[in-house]
């Protein structure tokens, strides 16, 4: 806990840490996603034995481990989900020093609105009409939460 007389950071460093971790959350699940649809993990020896096809257990337990190994092999699916975990510790960071009941609904928001800008870029979606209504009645709604804790 901090006491009264500690200074507080500017505001324009809570912005940049809410757009860092809204930015490290959102824009990189479209390419984490793209990545898990398209692998194509190779085949291993392992799974194909007699003792291993035989057990449930041991079947889902390897096939399961050599699924994340292989993704977690694969930079494009490896390096944005790096990126998202780091942003996981930047909002562990923040969430100490931000006010709780503004930064979770800021940062969430902003994990939203870079996703679906993340999915147009990265899949081509076209964002609809309604969508892009959400988006802003989203911005409205953390705009009216900021304004009244500041008041």
């Amino acid at each position: 806990m901090s006491s009264q007389n500690s200074p507080q950071p500017p505001a324009i460093n809570y912005v940049a840490g809410f757009l860092l971790v809204g930015l490290a959350w959102g824009l990189t699940t479209p390419f984490i996603r793209r990545a898990a649809r398209d692998h194509n993990p190779p085949a291993h020896p392992l799974l194909a034995r007699d003792d291993v096809k035989a057990s449930w257990l041991k079947s889902k337990f390897y096939g399961a481990f050599f699924a994340v190994i292989d993704l977690l092999r694969n930079p494009r699916y490896a390096i944005p989900l790096l990126i998202n975990l780091t942003g996981s510790v930047w909002f562990f960071l923040l969430i100490g020093q931000a006010e709780l009941s503004l930064t979770v609904p800021i940062v969430n928001t902003l994990a939203f609105l870079f996703t679906v800008l993340g999915d147009w870029w990265v899949d081509k979606k076209v964002i609809s009409r309604d969508t892009w209504i959400g988006m802003v009645l989203s911005i409205c709604g953390i705009a009216l939460c900021v304004q009244s804790k500041s008041s």
